[in-house]
């Protein structure tokens, strides 16, 4: 059910406290028989066939896990949660947002205030907006590659992309919630200079609505409210819809080669196939004008989709740019059955309102430093 409430779209920093914890050998115990588990349940269930013999993997499906994006600093070296102590988060996370006394909390911050037992939850930037109670398992972290849940290093080009990126106020880079960023991001971003949009292309594309881009995981539309989609197949091709900018890739199954290099689109180019149960999307072709935590027309994607039950699909996701990451890494995310349907969002490029404040803010901010600069100067 989706409830009111104020959608945070800052990162708020708070130091996390470290739970307390069950002893590391109940901790394996108890991952290995939810491994096992999952793996009979993937293995013994077989899912059902489009009229054309596709596995069905229609429907509208929710990413809705309160599970972070990266491995918490206080959980290092720890890759599942017993479920007594997913049960006590949840009570955390009840007692901190069901009451409609603090911020509402978007991205990881549902899961990473619940860790910290916070008292009280504020955010600096918060909007009115729609979201749903989350869902927790576990998991520690959405990334399952590397091992310790973290995204790898920042190449000294992606450090810089993503510092030019942080340089402009509304240029937004991605942002994976309250948790620290790695060093070499904080680096990259403190060593830019922020300035003032001066026109629309100043602009991150998800702020002027023309994209939110491919994958979407992570940060404050990965999950929740942002988090719906429908995939539709028809012989030949899959769909694949985000409500958020309704934006639909239409994935043709046909083995058809990719787009030649000289030719680049926002949410890149891709070509679908099936390996058993499983489709495959291989994307290519982004546009330099893309951006996807600091990459961009170098990111090759690779998601495999997996309906291992009735009402979930594995979505995972692997990402490879060696121009922006030490190496490659990989997500999973798990899409669960929704009854809801698509809403339209009214989100588009000109959508006057959004950019005129933008820019109109731009220019009144300028207009008091230069009022400042005088009064000093006198």
């Amino acid at each position: 059910m989706r409830v009111r409430f104020l959608a945070s779209l800052g990162t708020p920093t708070i130091v996390i406290a470290a739970m307390t914890l069950a002893p590391a050998s109940v901790v394996g115990q108890t991952s290995a028989a939810t491994k096992s588990k999952k793996t009979v349940t993937a293995k013994t269930w077989t899912p059902p066939l489009t009229p054309d013999g596709q596995p069905d993997l229609q429907g509208v499906w929710l990413s809705n896990s309160a599970t972070p994006f990266e491995r918490p600093k206080a959980l290092e070296g720890k890759q599942f949660l017993t479920d007594d102590e997913v049960t006590e988060l949840k009570k955390r996370a009840d007692r901190l947002f069901g009451g409609g006394n603090t911020d509402a909390a978007g991205g990881d911050n549902v899961f990473l205030a619940a860790l910290a037992n916070l008292e009280n939850y504020e955010s600096p930037n918060a909007t009115e907006a729609q979201s749903i109670e989350r869902e927790f398992d576990n998991r520690t972290s959405l990334i399952v590659n590397p091992s310790d849940g973290r995204r790898p290093p920042l190449t000294p080009e992606g450090q810089r992309r993503l510092g030019a990126a942080a340089a402009t106020s509304f240029t937004v880079p991605f942002q994976p919630g309250i948790d620290p960023e790695t060093e070499q991001q904080q680096a990259a971003a403190a060593a830019a200079s922020r300035r003032l949009p001066e026109g629309p292309e100043d602009v991150s594309n998800d702020r002027r609505c023309i994209t939110f881009g491919v994958p979407r995981v992570g940060g404050n539309y990965g999950a929740g409210v942002f988090g719906y989609y429908q995939i539709l197949q028809a012989p030949g091709n899959v769909v694949l819809t985000s409500e958020f900018i309704h934006e639909a890739r239409i994935i043709p199954l046909d083995g058809r080669r990719h787009l030649p290099p000289s030719i680049r689109q926002w949410n890149g180019d891709s070509r679908g196939r099936w390996e058993g149960n499983t489709l495959v999307v291989d994307t290519t072709n982004f546009s330099p004008q893309s951006h996807f935590m600091g990459s961009a027309e170098n990111l090759h994607l690779v998601e495999r989709l997996t309906r291992v039950a009735p009402d979930t699909i594995n979505y995972e996701i692997t990402l490879d740019d060696l121009t922006t990451w030490t190496k490659p890494w990989t997500a999973v995310v798990r899409l669960k059955q929704s009854q809801s349907q698509l809403y339209e969002v009214a989100c588009h490029e000109g959508n006057h309102f959004t950019m005129e404040g933008i820019l109109a803010g731009a220019r009144a901010e300028e207009k008091a430093a230069q009022e400042t600069a005088k009064q000093e100067s006198k």
